[in-house]
């Protein structure tokens, strides 16, 4: 590090540990692992059926989520 950028450092942070991240652009959650797209998918098939006329406590009890939690996803995407 040369030492003029040191000394402006040392006025922010003198005596400290400093964690400087990487300049590279990191995938969202789930992105790399596929769960992001899967999460996604299944929100899609939820609206879906709500749209058709599946009850919030069917869909509820099929995809092992709370009602609220179900309540939040259509609510969503009809936002969107």
């Amino acid at each position: 590090m040369p030492d003029q950028l040191l000394k402006e450092v040392q006025q922010y942070a003198e005596g400290c540990l400093v964690y400087i991240p990487k300049r590279s652009s990191k995938a969202g959650w789930g992105r790399l692992s596929g769960t992001r797209e899967w999460i996604d998918k299944r929100n899609e098939e939820i609206t879906c059926l709500f749209m058709q006329g599946e009850p919030v406590k069917e869909l509820s009890e099929e995809y092992h989520l709370s009602e609220d939690t179900i309540r939040k996803i259509i609510y969503k995407k009809n936002q969107i």
